[in-house]
């Protein structure tokens, strides 16, 4: 198993993206890896990894174009060594626009896929659940027919990640009727409907996404980042919110003494940093853009959300189930 590793363009610098590969690569050695950037601030992984260097690095704001112009940053160094030599799978903390937009014309789209799609795996109320989503912030706008392909490769990468055999899918919507939703979501419900999608279940609300009935929730790229975005808000107010109850006065903090258990564990599965960070599908290969401010415990987690894409097939799967257009996979 092979991963290129683009080290440059994080808010935190190169050194957390140097620390995860070690630590990584102590769990993993079984799995090569090259990483791309700047020598002279890769040198503590000389002898432990492949160093790539780049002189370039991409500007967190810049998009499709600019990322395609500076063809000898870190960034499309590694994409291109991707293509070229085979790896399976990379991961960068670089610009977003930019590494998905770069990923998807130089590794290609997957025949059949229509748009890829970025996504991600939520906490939910059930212990060790967990609810993924998509599209969350690859596409703006997105059509019916997309819809019903984020559906197939949705339940694909359910099926292949966490085991879940028989996925519950859903829409996000702003209602549970079928006849709720914008145009393009009434329309994504008839097309679920009308082919028979395995594990369909209509419409679900925002406020009932992280209940834990759902496997799968697919909505559109704009929806999903919105909801995305509104759950890190809330996520972080709670846990201020939870902090300040505790440091009121001497009685709220011996009061801690006896729920700090549960407060660790509610601090963990609300953790976005232990989820590494979000994967496109659709394309030729393991994608995943980790968080743009890692450390080096998220950009570790990254690696580790890579190499089981990799070692679950999720690819292959999507390949082979896209082979048949509009006819979800029994």
């Amino acid at each position: 198993m092979k991963i290129v590793v683009d080290a440059m363009g994080g808010d935190n610098g190169s050194g957390i993206v140097v620390q995860a590969v070690k630590d990584f690569l102590k769990e993993n050695k079984n799995v090569e890896i090259a990483v791309v950037g700047r020598q002279d601030e890769l040198k503590d992984l000389d002898g432990i990894c492949r160093v790539v260097h780049a002189d370039d690095v991409i500007p967190m704001e810049a998009g499709a174009l600019e990322a395609m112009r500076m063809k000898n940053s870190s960034m499309m160094v590694a994409i291109r060594l991707m293509k070229d030599e085979g790896f399976d799978g990379i991961v960068s903390c670089g610009s977003t626009g930019g590494f998905l937009s770069a990923s998807a014309i130089v590794l290609k789209m997957i025949e059949g896929v229509k748009r890829a799609a970025l996504v991600a795996p939520f906490p939910t109320q059930i212990k060790g659940k967990k609810v993924v989503i998509l599209d969350i912030g690859a596409n703006n706008e997105n059509s019916s027919e997309e819809l019903l392909q984020f559906g197939k490769m949705g339940r694909l990468y359910s099926q292949a990640v966490y085991g879940v055999e028989q996925p519950n899918v859903y829409l996000l919507s702003n209602g549970t009727e079928s006849e709720k939703g914008s145009p393009v979501v009434k329309k994504a419900h008839q097309l679920f409907v009308e082919t028979n999608f395995p594990g369909f279940m209509g419409n679900v609300e925002a406020r009932n996404v992280l209940n834990g009935l759902a496997d799968v929730v697919v909505c559109d790229g704009f929806s999903g980042n919105v909801f995305l975005k509104g759950c890190e808000g809330l996520a972080k107010f709670f846990s201020k919110s939870i902090k300040d109850i505790f440091k009121k006065n001497l009685w709220t903090k011996l009061g801690y003494l006896h729920v700090r258990k549960g407060v660790k564990e509610f601090s963990q599965v609300m953790d976005y940093k232990s989820t590494g960070g979000a994967m496109l599908l659709g394309v030729n290969g393991a994608v995943v853009k980790a968080h743009g401010n890692s450390d080096p415990y998220s950009f570790k987690c990254a690696l580790n959300v890579c190499l089981k894409l990799i070692e679950g097939h999720v690819v292959e799967k999507i390949k082979e189930g896209m082979k048949s257009d509009g006819e979800p996979m029994q």
